[in-house]
């Protein structure tokens, strides 16, 4: 159909299956490519490798290597022939089902649709001011251009006024004429769309794939997800739960789910639902992408997100101790990225840390916010080996404590609610154990998550560090019981002794009085000494969590936020006694312990 001037009668008897059938075609190939691409790696270049040293074995492998790129660019190349086709059959078929349905009506009247899509119509009686008279047939003529607002019930195209047409049969057969040119056009726009498309997906000359030709790769690739992103994104249940999710990636093909990773990852990698291992490559497959957009953005923002994006870029590619899963990215607002270490969806014990104050995607948070989330992992797998851990940077935390309120909370809790909830769905164990850690403002957010209807979606347990408040009063309003809600709290942490609101109200009117009056005042306002600037301090008797041993950490010395005692929670080489009991909560094994006696 690309290439001629789109008909009515074209539309009418095209065929959507052949179009899928020729994708199918391309998948074959594509398949068979990627398998080809698989055994050269594998059964020849490695072997040859491993065996062989000589300057013709070397020349052999890099020949070898010539052969796996050139299968890999078959593979990839044919794949997106493929979504361009079953994406062109897919959004066909609406205007090709209403052009049916507008014929089907014209046929029901006994009218004519013409060649050129008018459609004609025959006498009838029709009512008159002087009473009813039998009126002439005619001919309507479509037009593509959507009504502004439906005609009233005594007026009819074309006789404006609200005067009634002679003929009954003029409005029926304008408004099937009008449906046929307007699914003529729909269908028309996307074949010019799909036609563009493909006729960019040609091979380039020769055998040799360079790095020129893996950038028109990306440039192909970025052409057809444009191009097929209405059809790729129709199907996913957006307003699902993450368990529907998952039952609808199950359900796919292998074919379908290759379209979504290659092609638009970005639909998925952050698709609560969707398995560890299939969101990981997604957003491996989306990272230069997004990177590539910020850079077109520019600004010192942007190059922030870039440089973080970039060092976390490195990071995947560089061995490790324990394997890293990029379950998220993104670059709303102050920058997303989610990261495991070890697989969530295989893993007995998993945690999912929401760090707080000041975080946000740029360079800490890959140098350092990281590494807490490999440091409980290693910790963890000590006491089990079936333990991963995550770094949850999925809302937008605080960048400053003056501008702390609950609403980045609120909004945090339903983003980590879904995530918890796709982690409940995809783990492959039958009783995962899944522990809730917020750190800082973090611990705010999962305190406010706990509130939710149902709590946090199989969450056995929570950890709350460095806390300025959680939101509720009690451990036990925290829904896992309050024998299952366990708090670090180091001395030298101003932020967990930030002082209610109602004593920050107080203290500052007695200010005028000296220190002594102030302390009294603020004493007054809060007489148990246990309220922190989001409720009940977690470490307090009040509150009723179990207080765990943390080193106490160096006495503060500048800005808030930069306390060393309040990031050292997790680092073994900085709190061993902290890092070890967070370890065993995570692993599920508590035998061994430190507690602390409560403020």
């Amino acid at each position: 159909m690309t290439g001629t001037t789109l008909t009515w009668q074209l539309l009418r008897d095209l065929k959507p299956s052949e179009f899928e059938d020729a994708g199918d075609g391309w998948s074959e190939v594509s398949g068979r490519a990627d398998s080809d691409r698989v055994k050269t790696d594998r059964a020849m270049t490695a072997q040859l490798r491993e065996t062989q040293e000589s300057d013709s074995a070397k020349a052999a492998v890099t020949r070898l290597e010539r052969l796996s790129r050139n299968f890999q660019y078959v593979h990839t190349e044919a794949g997106l022939i493929r979504t361009t086709l079953n994406g062109l059959a897919s959004e066909l078929a609406a205007p090709r089902k209403q052009l049916l349905e507008a014929l089907e009506d014209a046929e029901s009247l006994r009218f004519t649709v013409h060649e050129d899509g008018s459609v004609s119509y025959p006498a009838a009686v029709g009512k008159t001011l002087l009473g009813e008279k039998e009126a002439p047939g005619g001919s309507a003529q479509g037009s593509a251009r959507l009504p502004l607002e439906a005609p009233g019930l005594n007026e009819q195209p074309g006789f404006p006024g609200g005067r009634l047409a002679p003929n009954p049969n003029t409005a029926k057969a304008q408004g099937i004429a009008d449906r046929i040119a307007r699914a003529v056009r729909s269908a028309a726009e996307i074949d010019g769309r799909y036609a563009k498309a493909l006729s960019k997906l040609k091979a380039a000359k020769g055998l040799d794939v360079t790095k020129a030709t893996m950038d028109d790769v990306f440039r192909d690739t970025a052409e057809v997800r444009a191009t097929a992103g209405t059809y790729l994104g129709h199907g996913i249940p957006w307003d699902k739960s993450p368990a529907d999710r998952k039952e609808w990636w199950d359900g796919l093909s292998e074919e379908q789910r290759q379209e979504y990773l290659e092609v638009a990852p970005d639909l998925v990698g952050n698709l609560d639902g969707v398995p560890a291992v299939a969101r990981d490559e997604a957003n491996r497959n989306h990272l230069p992408v997004l990177i590539g957009e910020l850079e077109k953005q520019g600004g010192d923002e942007a190059q922030t997100k870039i440089d973080a994006l970039r060092g976390l870029q490195t990071k995947l590619g560089e061995p490790s101790k324990v394997p890293m899963y990029l379950l998220g990215i993104g670059d709303e607002g102050n920058g997303r990225a989610i990261v495991a270490y070890g697989n969530p969806d295989t893993s007995r014990n998993v945690s999912a840390y929401v760090p707080g104050l000041g975080t946000k995607l740029d360079k800490d948070f890959v140098d350092e916010t990281l590494e807490r989330g490999l440091d409980t992992a290693k910790g963890a797998r000590g006491y089990d080996s079936s333990s991963a851990a995550i770094v949850w940077l999925g809302y937008d935390a605080p960048q400053d404590v003056d501008v702390m309120g609950r609403g980045d909370a609120e909004k945090g809790a339903l983003a980590y609610n879904s995530f918890m909830g796709g982690l409940e769905a995809t783990n492959e164990n039958k009783d995962p154990h899944l522990t809730a850690i917020g750190h800082s403002y973090g611990s705010l957010t999962v305190g406010t998550a706990a509130q939710q209807d149902g709590g946090i979606p199989g969450a056995d347990d929570i950890i709350l560090l460095g806390s300025p408040g959680t939101g509720v009063d009690k451990a036990e309003d925290l829904g896992v019981g309050k024998d299952h809600v366990f708090v670090g709290a180091a001395d030298n942490d101003p932020v967990t002794k930030l002082p209610s609101k109602q004593q920050s109200v107080v203290g500052s009117v007695a200010m005028a009085g000296g220190p002594l009056i102030s302390y009294v005042a603020g004493d007054i306002a809060d007489q148990g000494d246990d309220d922190l600037y989001f409720g009940k301090d977690p470490a307090s008797e009040a509150f009723g969590a179990r207080r765990f041993e943390v080193d106490d950490g160096p006495r503060p010395i500048r800005d808030l936020g930069k306390f060393a005692a309040h990031s050292q929670y997790f680092t073994p080489e900085k709190d061993a006694v902290s890092a070890e009991n967070i370890a065993q909560i995570v692993a599920g094994d508590r035998r061994d312990m430190k507690w602390e006696e409560y403020r």
